[in-house]
């Protein structure tokens, strides 16, 4: 356990019904004891046993209430932190909670570091590395599909996938350790089932790194960029695709003249959306800043939706955003179905976008619009999902260790092919083992983990 003891607001500053107080540490109890008063009756902190509210006042050195709260203490190792841990319900508020927070500082507590709430529960064993990041993927999840495999994050399944994987290595390294030691007698290496294992375990590592490459989007999501000459139906679009008023939608061409965005929920995919200005030659100063801005957001897009006008049919415009585009992942809408005359052909769509999905449809009669987002969740998963494809989440950092692991299990399939030594397989085997506790933290150093919970938030 950690000597000291900390404390921070545990809840975001605003006006709310409660915030939270959260302390820790080995006199995390003697500390808030020093401040909390009971109502008449009630019992005194120390005498409270773990999981137990205690109603009563906040106060300062003077004595003055600072605030009525009622008093929540968790005995360690069962608490977040596997240490003693207090928290203060007081009311919701800024200046309720800071007081509170001050009182507490002033009597003991030092302020917590952003995250150290979470990675004093895993360097008190209460978490593995894997499960402390998967907290702050819950507290940014945007999308249900996205909560969902943080939680079994949180839960161990990955920790449970790279205990299986440690098993299977350290038996790798069994037989070929017997064999350097023991050779009169446990023989030579039997190389079939030694090539065997190593299949398996890089088969395992391949399904892993496929699985979580295709996972992240639901867990960081995806820039979509809606592209087009002026007057569309780009903005109209983005209003359907929020379901409510986000841009302003005139007849007037040029209206839009600045990035317009926000989030959606596509098929469980958070999706940046981004409206843009029209894409013209124009005079207008400030339509053509907004044309080179749309310009580069376009640029940095991973998913283009260029928007076609049914009625208007191609025009130069829509020849300059084909070019602009060209190379990219493209959704094709042809707009304004609706309209009874149209002049956009297929054989036209297909020579301006080779390759791309087109969806036809009216945005004004929500004609297409659940088809263009099964087109964009099959652009954003294209390639990535496979049968037997698992629910879980592997970040880059694990992305990294895992192809190292995989790197090393090559090597080792390889040595066996050149008849390498047994020594040189085993250093194998351990770099293997080394990338492997990474990913737990079993072998994670000290500045890789000051990193990890530098991006949490104070209280957390």
């Amino acid at each position: 356990m950690m000597e000291d003891t900390i404390a921070a607001i545990a809840t975001p500053l605003g006006e709310g019904g409660i915030a939270i107080v959260r302390v820790s540490g080995r006199e995390a109890v003697d500390i808030v004891e020093k401040v909390f008063r009971p109502v008449p009756g009630g019992k005194r902190l120390k005498d409270r046993g773990g999981y137990t509210l205690g109603l009563g006042w906040i106060v300062d050195r003077k004595g003055n209430h600072v605030d009525e709260v009622l008093v929540t203490v968790m005995r360690g190792p069962k608490s977040y932190t596997a240490e003693d841990v207090v928290e203060i319900n007081c009311h919701g508020g800024v200046l309720a909670a800071i007081r509170c927070l001050e009182t507490v500082l002033e009597n003991g507590a030092r302020l917590a570091e952003p995250g150290e709430f979470t990675k004093r529960a895993f360097l008190n064993g209460r978490l593995d590395i894997s499960q402390a990041e998967a907290v702050i993927d819950i507290i940014r999840a945007k999308t249900e599909k996205g909560m969902s495999m943080a939680v079994k994050q949180l839960e161990g399944m990955l920790r449970k996938r790279v205990a299986e994987l440690e098993d299977r290595l350290v038996g790798l390294n069994t037989m070929v350790e017997a064999s350097i030691d023991f050779p009169e007698e446990v023989g030579d290496l039997d190389e079939e089932i030694a090539r065997q294992q190593a299949q398996e375990i890089l088969r395992e590592l391949e399904g892993l790194l496929r699985a979580g490459e295709r996972n992240r989007v639901y867990q960081w999501g995806v820039k979509v960029v809606i592209a087009g000459k002026p007057n569309v139906g780009k903005s109209s679009l983005l209003n359907a695709l929020l379901r409510k008023k986000k841009a302003i939608v005139t007849d007037i061409p040029g209206t839009t003249r600045d990035i317009v965005e926000d989030y959606i929920n596509v098929k469980g995919i958070p999706v940046n959306i981004m409206d843009t200005a029209g894409i013209r030659e124009t005079g207008d100063l400030v339509e053509r800043i907004g044309v080179e801005r749309s310009e580069e957001v376009i640029s940095e897009a991973d998913i283009i939706l260029a928007v076609l006008d049914a009625g208007a049919g191609i025009s130069e415009e829509d020849e300059r955003v084909a070019k602009m585009v060209a190379g990219r992942r493209v959704i094709v809408l042809v707009n304004k179905e609706d309209l009874e005359e149209k002049r956009v052909t297929l054989e036209e769509v297909e020579r301006l976008f080779p390759g791309q999905t087109v969806v036809r449809g009216s945005v004004k009669e929500e004609i297409g619009l659940e088809e263009l987002e099964s087109a964009i969740e099959e652009a954003v998963l294209a390639g990535k999902v496979e049968a037997g494809d698992e629910d879980i989440m592997v970040n880059l950092r694990q992305e990294e260790a895992f192809r190292r692991v995989k790197t090393s299990m090559e090597g080792f399939l390889a040595g066996l092919e050149t008849n390498t030594s047994l020594d040189c397989l085993a250093v194998d085997i351990g770099e293997a083992l080394e990338a492997l506790g990474e990913i737990t933290g079993k072998t994670l150093k000290e500045d890789v983990i000051e990193r990890i919970f530098r991006d949490y938030c104070i209280g957390k």
